[in-house]
């Protein structure tokens, strides 16, 4: 509950308070009170429908760009962070976030770019102020080519 008791009944009083073993203490109270609660459609679900290795030249090597074509279902979102880990999805190598603007349909393209050939794995999770959706992937990058 939240907010103060909207009944001015004196009655309405801590009834107990007991240790907690993390350090803290719950408090119990009884009576009656008031708030206002908001359901909202959230992000509901995101999916990575396409994986696409961008060409460069020999001079632009030293890093492999891929584009992730992304949709998603419910609210649109405001912002992707795409977090590229180990291929045990276990140890995490780099996190990026990014604001977006979507208009009327979720469908995003995300690129980014790997720094060595490997397997990684990609977790793409979209945002807006009130949920989170996420989506993984396995990806080989090798040395420009990716699977």
């Amino acid at each position: 509950t939240s907010g103060a008791s909207s009944n001015s009944d004196s009655s309405t009083a801590v009834e107990s308070m007991e240790d907690n073993p993390d350090g803290g203490c719950h408090i119990y109270r009884y009576g009656y009170y008031r708030t206002a609660i908001s359901v909202v459609e959230g992000i509901l679900e995101v999916n990575i429908i396409q994986m696409t290795s961008i060409q460069r030249t020999e001079s632009q090597a030293e890093n492999s760009l891929v584009d992730f074509v992304v949709t998603c279902q419910g609210s649109l979102p405001t912002d992707v962070c795409t977090v590229v880990s180990d291929p045990t999805c276990q140890v995490s190598k780099s996190m990026v976030c990014d604001p977006v603007s979507v208009a009327d349909e979720c469908l995003l393209t995300i690129r980014r770019a790997f720094g060595e050939p490997g397997t990684y794995c990609i977790n793409i999770t979209l945002g807006d102020d009130t949920s989170q959706a996420l989506a993984s992937a396995l990806i080989s990058v090798n040395g420009g080519k990716s699977t």
